[in-house]
């Protein structure tokens, strides 16, 4: 008997210690969404829903310009980076990146886009074939890297209120396409967000 009481105490000291890890029954599962939607962690900032729906817009919006829709040849277009005025921290290039990409997905090559943010690799992959270190199908020595006709850019505004009933927060969403040759700002178009609730959220 005395035995048989140690060989499941044994028993049942091997099979807790093997369930120890992470565990959360009582939690909330992961649930997946879609970009477009807004889940149970939320905050009065920018959120995904947000950015899928503001850069929707703005890629709409830019295709159904003269300088766009009716161009002999795709414009060339530079994104110059968002400046971020809000109080939250957001990767704010993240804007930019999503509307270059449905520009290029929906725009049938209306328009092309300057990798200027790969300059360093691309001129270091020139100085390559001029040197004849790697193989060219064109003239190496030929000044092949384009120039931009329009530079693509924008601005997040924000206006905040808190008092002890919770928070509301305000955010314009502006962007601007400028002409490279004038700086007339040939386009430009805005979103608006507001929203309210009871507690702030922490943004990384």
């Amino acid at each position: 008997m005395i035995k048989l009481t140690l060989t499941l105490t044994i028993t049942a000291l091997v099979a807790g210690c093997a369930s120890r890890g992470v565990q959360n029954p009582s939690g909330v599962p992961v649930t997946r969404l879609g970009a477009d939607e807004q889940g149970f962690v939320a905050g009065t900032g920018v959120e995904s829903q947000d950015l899928v729906a503001v850069t929707d817009k703005m890629s709409r919006s830019i295709l159904g310009i003269q300088q766009i829709a009716n161009a002999t040849l795709p414009p060339i277009i530079v994104l110059d980076p968002v400046e971020n005025k809000t109080r939250f921290p957001i990767n704010k290039d993240i804007f930019l990146t999503r509307i270059r990409s449905d520009l290029n997905k929906k725009s049938g090559g209306k328009v092309q886009f300057l990798a200027r943010d790969r300059m360093a690799a691309l001129e270091k992959e020139r100085n390559l074939k001029r040197e004849g270190a790697v193989t060219s199908a064109s003239n190496a020595n030929a000044q092949e890297f384009k120039g931009a006709d329009y530079f693509l850019t924008g601005t997040l505004e924000g206006l905040s209120t808190r008092t002890a009933a919770g928070t509301s927060d305000y955010i314009l969403y502006a962007f601007q396409l400028i002409d490279a040759r004038t700086s007339v700002i040939i386009w430009e178009d805005n979103s608006e967000i507001k929203k309210q609730g009871l507690e702030d959220a922490a943004y990384r």
